[in-house]
């Protein structure tokens, strides 16, 4: 899709794959309908040999590559979707055993993969563990969640949910560059065993925390409806359905949208900059007081989200574009912190952590959905409406949150009334 929106702009292609005859025809239907030169490189990334000869062609300055794609990302993708399909199986687990067993099963075997997936030769090798991977990843981030109703006490609560946020936001920005950096270096299988070394670092502290080890995970409630059959879970599972298609079409509008404007450099910072702003909002979010319902607080922040995306269509890859990420980011951090409130508040007993993975299952797949359909679309329409599409996913999902406050009555309660009917039970407590 990136190659024929730069054709379309007449500008000169080298284009690389596998498959020879594909790249032919392709460089061939190219060269008629665009008039541009297409150069034909037939490389395997997989294979040293082709990577080193893919750089000697890089460094030929008689024939310079003015703007490289990488779009060799099909492991990745298979990683994520892998990953998103079973995270509810994985937080289940969890809800079902604790953390002890779980975590370290899982931990030393996703280190383990990791460093085959270092080894392995083939991209059928690569896809493989990429697989493995994804369907095995640990459920580190939504494990901790439940973790801080036990350690802080309940006004306290939401702040730990913002320092979370940002700490996992910032881990978000961060790790992908170090990982970059050391990928580049004079060794780039560095990189994956940092990785791995990072994932048994972190899965053993939290094996070893007392919290985490005396954990007590909570009973189902045999009066309850089953997970998918609670109101409150339907919704959210709608809303993720539409915020996950979005934001798939945004993650590949920005760079489409760069790329054409002749400005790819640009996609990193933009990304940058909505990175920074959604830990600002996490954070932001944890010292707001609580003045009204988890869900009232929600709702406003989400309106906000909503209407900040409105512009998105009319932006360019500059600062009108980097504006609104910004203002994007600042509200989505901030809607992930009250978000975790809400869902802590209507999820049915002994799901608190396969509550959040089933629900990511959801909106994770919705994301790869929208990010297939956002390459479709940038290449036969284009970027820009990708862009609109994400603003128009936005105000649906407010709309199913405004419409759907029903289902949602068990977060909408203010702590005013809270402390009465506390004070109530008290007051009952001593009467008797």
């Amino acid at each position: 899709a990136f190659a024929e929106l730069l054709a379309r702009e007449s500008h000169d292609l080298v284009i690389v794959a596998r498959d020879l005859p594909r790249l032919n025809a392709r460089a061939e239907e190219w060269r008629v309908r665009y008039n541009i030169e297409v150069e034909v490189i037939q490389a395997d990334l997989s294979r040293d040999e082709d990577i080193r000869r893919l750089e000697l062609r890089l460094q030929n300055l008689s024939r310079p590559v003015d703007v490289l794609i990488n779009n060799a990302g099909l492991a990745l993708g298979l990683n994520s979707l892998a990953g998103s399909f079973t995270a509810g199986i994985r937080g289940a687990a969890i809800d079902k055993w604790g953390h002890k067993w779980p975590i370290r099963i899982l931990v030393p075997g996703y280190a383990i993969g990791i460093i085959f997936e270092n080894m392995a030769s083939t991209s059928t090798q690569i896809l493989i563990w990429a697989f493995l991977l994804g369907i095995s990843a640990p459920p580190i981030n939504i494990s901790i969640r439940p973790l801080w109703k036990q350690i802080f006490p309940e006004e306290l609560v939401r702040g730990a949910y913002g320092v979370d946020t940002a700490l996992m936001n910032s881990v978000g920005v961060i790790g992908p560059a170090i990982a970059t950096t050391l990928s580049l270096s004079s060794h780039p299988g560095s990189a994956l065993s940092a990785c791995a070394l990072s994932m048994l670092i972190g899965g053993f502290a939290l094996e070893r925390i007392i919290t985490s080890r005396s954990w007590a995970h909570e009973k189902k409630n045999p009066n309850e409806a089953k997970f998918i059959k609670v109101p409150a879970i339907q919704l959210l599972a709608i809303e993720g359905v539409f915020i996950g298609l979005g934001w798939g079409f945004f993650d590949v509008g920005v760079p489409a949208f760069a790329t054409l404007q002749g400005v790819p450099h640009r996609t990193a910072w933009l990304f940058a900059i909505m990175s920074v702003s959604n830990v600002a909002g996490g954070l932001i979010a944890g010292l707001l007081k609580k003045r009204k319902s988890s869900y009232r607080t929600m709702r406003t922040i989400y309106g906000a989200w909503a209407l900040f995306s409105l512009p998105l269509y009319f932006t360019s890859p500059n600062w009108s574009l980097a504006l609104v990420g910004a203002t994007l980011g600042l509200a989505g951090g901030a809607l992930q912190v009250i978000y975790f409130e809400v869902l802590e508040l209507v999820r049915p007993a002994g799901t608190a952590t396969a509550s959040l993975g089933w629900l990511w299952t959801i909106e994770g797949s919705m994301a790869a959905a929208g990010s297939a359909m956002g390459g479709w679309v940038s290449k036969n329409i284009s970027p820009q409406f990708c862009l609109g599409i994400t603003s128009a996913m936005l105000c649906i999902g407010y709309l199913i949150m405004t419409f759907g406050r029903k289902r949602l009555a068990a977060a909408d309660i203010s702590p005013t009334e809270i402390a009465r009917t506390e004070a109530i039970g008290d007051t009952e407590d001593l009467t008797e």
